[in-house]
């Protein structure tokens, strides 16, 4: 039954008439892929601010490679991917020593360097103007260049995230990125390599991020600083408290409440933000794993 209405989802972008309701889930889906990424890190443990960061860095590296060198769509984006996990290796290198707040910190400090380094770049990166006129995505020779065309990749994509998810938590590596989590102190006495794990995490889940705004600059045709700011990668991190920061499906779940939103509080950025701080109060008091949780009891009961 859940197979048949993750299809239903999939498939009714397609038979809408509805533009707007194509661009939600093309949002949806870029959301999953980002989010799933977010979800990596946090069940290895450590909470970062900086995951938007890695969305620009991969939006920035793949647009600025097709527009300045002239690369194929998927080389662009496969650069972008490859730019954003190597920095987050670099940097988590660097830092996953940290616990808690002080990691926190240090995600929030980097993350607004790279928002003031792509707004001084001008020559590089448009600075505040950002970058504009962003070549539509091409696939196989056909261009993306409607939302129902653009869905059918995105679609696809965030399939492969919430997969790769399910495959990864099942094998020895998902389940040592699990034991870190719970109890980061007795995952080291037994063997486990905290940093090393941890360290996956951050490359392979900000790789992801980066993967989400590559597509995403695509899929808009324009990039800025300010759509990858702080308050960017508190929205995924309050995505995935919603639908459910332990579960594979809870990005899924998260991106198809929290996504449309912000269409509800257009023009009223301080209601938006009000309602995004008490949903995440709630749902941290009520449903502390999750909406997901409420799926897996029903489940239960039904077994």
């Amino acid at each position: 039954m859940g197979w048949a209405a993750a299809l239903v989802l999939l498939v009714l972008p397609l038979l809408t008439d509805s533009q707007f309701y194509v661009h939600l889930a093309v949002l949806v889906c870029l959301n999953v892929v980002i989010v799933s990424g977010l979800s990596m890190l946090i069940r290895a443990g450590q909470l970062s601010l900086c995951h938007a960061a890695f969305m620009g860095i991969g939006a920035y590296v793949s647009a600025l490679a097709s527009m300045r060198l002239g690369i194929p769509f998927l080389a662009a984006v496969a650069l972008g991917v490859a730019a954003s996990a190597l920095l987050a290796f670099l940097l988590g290198a660097a830092i996953l020593h940290l616990r808690g707040v002080y990691f926190v910190l240090i995600t929030f400090a980097f993350g607004e360097l790279v928002r003031l380094g792509l707004l001084e770049g001008a020559s590089l990166t448009g600075g505040a103007n950002g970058i504009a006129g962003i070549p539509p995505a091409t696939l196989f020779g056909i261009v993306l260049d409607t939302k129902k065309a653009f869905y059918c990749a995105a679609a696809p994509l965030a399939v492969a995230a919430v997969v790769f998810l399910a495959a990864l938590f099942r094998t020895p590596r998902g389940h040592a990125l699990d034991a870190v989590g719970q109890n980061a102190t007795l995952a080291e006495a037994s063997g486990l390599s905290v940093r090393n794990h941890q360290l996956f995490a951050f490359a392979v889940g900000s790789a992801m991020a980066g993967l989400g705004g590559a597509f995403l600059a695509r899929y808009v045709g324009y990039v800025s600083p300010e759509s990858f700011n702080a308050q960017v990668s508190i929205a995924a991190i309050i995505t995935l408290v919603v639908g459910g920061r332990n579960s594979v499906v809870g990005p899924l779940i998260g991106a198809l409440i929290m996504t449309p939103l912000p269409e509800l509080f257009r023009g009223a950025v301080q209601s938006q933000n009000i309602f995004y701080g008490v949903t995440l109060i709630l749902i941290l008091k009520f449903l502390p794993q999750g909406i997901a949780s409420l799926l897996a009891a029903r489940r239960g009961r039904k077994s």
